[in-house]
């Protein structure tokens, strides 16, 4: 659960926009506060997102994300917003998680701060992105605009 209003805040900021952007394509499931599990049979390796977008996935009501009943599909987009009690620790056991189970994106947000880090998969591991403003991620074509008082997403529309 969140432990901050502001926390809280960004991530159905972020859930609504995202949802609202894919609400006309079928099989892009959009989710946020969901427990995901990526490995049958094992219930302790499992993480918590704050927001996840997994493409080739129907959308609809789950209790949970258990990939293996979704073709196997990792989330391939992940969100973390920060709050004060996050630990380093925290976040490092969470890289570590996205990164074995093939998430391709991934954006943690610290609304105390205005401070956006992203990190993206090449060659097999996420790699951090350099500069965040005005990053457009490959998958969902939105743009992160640093550029103000707190975080900004834009979507990129087609030249």
């Amino acid at each position: 659960m969140a432990d901050h209003t502001k926390k809280f805040r960004w991530i159905t900021f972020i859930h609504g926009n995202l949802d609202s952007l894919f609400a006309n394509i079928k099989i892009v499931f959009v989710a946020g506060y969901l427990l995901w599990y990526p490995v049958e049979g094992n219930p302790k390796i499992t993480q918590f997102p704050d927001v996840m977008v997994i493409f080739g996935v129907p959308k609809g009501d789950r209790g949970s994300y258990k990939q293996w009943q979704e073709n196997n599909i990792a989330p391939q987009v992940v969100f973390g917003i920060l709050s004060p009690s996050n630990t380093q620790q925290e976040m490092n056991k969470k890289l570590l998680f996205y990164n074995r189970h093939g998430v391709e994106e991934y954006y943690i947000y610290d609304p105390d701060k205005n401070d956006l880090s992203g990190l993206l998969r090449s060659e097999g591991n996420l790699e951090v992105i350099d500069s965040m403003n005005n990053w457009v991620s490959p998958r969902l074509g939105i743009r992160f605009d640093m550029s103000g008082e707190e975080l900004q997403l834009y979507q990129r529309f087609s030249d």
